[in-house]
């Protein structure tokens, strides 16, 4: 499929951001994540690209793969996701409404990355939820916010209460749904859903061996979310990027086209 290079149209800012969120895509489907051609991850163009006072996004292409998405097969959204400019690809309106909802309460949030892995759905459907049981739900627990399950998310009315649900976490909990994370890079949001994936996974695994599980001291879980800022300056997307650009390299090359 020859899908006519971007990089000479747009501006060097824009063009970085749709490398970046190629990779995400790239990464999602090499680690597992992805759900056919389903879910999404949306990416905040700044002001000044967009224009102040303008919300523009970028999307995956419907119908592709996300091993498949490059650079400039991504569609540029407005915040109803109408095409901003000419693709030969259409976008799903429907899979953007939690999108829309997390930009539009959440201005300083550029990423929103949202899975339906097996892991996922499953702690989900958990009336306990995220057990505080690794070292990884530890980050998770910190910042996590629960949103309950009102059938598949294409209706607006329920925008408000997803947004109140959310508030000011970065881990969001979608039950008997998947999970979702936001970032203020593509990068933080990407290490976020690995780290929330990983929690998920750890808790399925613990919990199949049948014995009792031991818990994380709720004091050593109330001082995580200090522990993070001061050890990794988060959640640490801005050391780990590079690697996982060099791996997309390595393993998925051609995203940047």
């Amino acid at each position: 499929m020859h899908i006519p290079s971007l990089k000479e149209i747009v501006s060097a800012e824009e063009w970085a951001l749709r490398c970046d969120l190629a990779a995400c895509y790239r990464l999602v489907a090499a680690y597992g994540w992805s759900d056919l051609v389903f879910t999404h991850i949306s990416a905040k163009l700044p002001e000044s690209v967009s224009g102040p006072g303008e919300h523009q996004f970028l999307i995956n292409p419907y119908g592709l793969m996300f091993d498949e998405i490059t650079a400039s097969s991504l569609v540029k959204v407005d915040m109803a996701c109408n095409k901003l400019h000419d693709s030969p690809f259409p976008v799903n309106p429907a899979g953007f409404v939690i999108h829309s909802a997390v930009h539009e309460a959440r201005p300083e949030v550029q990423c929103v990355l949202h899975t339906h892995t097996r892991a996922g759905v499953a702690v989900s459907a958990q009336q306990c939820g995220v057990l505080p049981i690794s070292q990884q739900s530890t980050f998770v627990l910190a910042s996590l916010a629960y949103h309950e399950y009102e059938g598949v998310a294409f209706r607006p009315e329920e925008k408000p209460r997803l947004q109140a649900d959310l508030g000011t976490a970065s881990f969001l909990m979608l039950r008997n749904h998947g999970l979702l994370t936001t970032g203020t890079t593509i990068a933080d949001a990407f290490l976020a859903m690995y780290t929330f994936e990983a929690t998920c996974k750890i808790q399925i695994d613990a919990q199949a061996g049948g014995g009792a599980l031991t818990q994380v001291n709720p004091q050593i879980v109330s001082g995580v979310a200090q522990a993070m800022k001061v050890q990794t300056g988060g959640l640490g997307g801005a050391f780990a990027w590079p690697a996982l650009l060099r791996k997309v390299q390595r393993e998925a090359p051609g995203y940047d086209s």
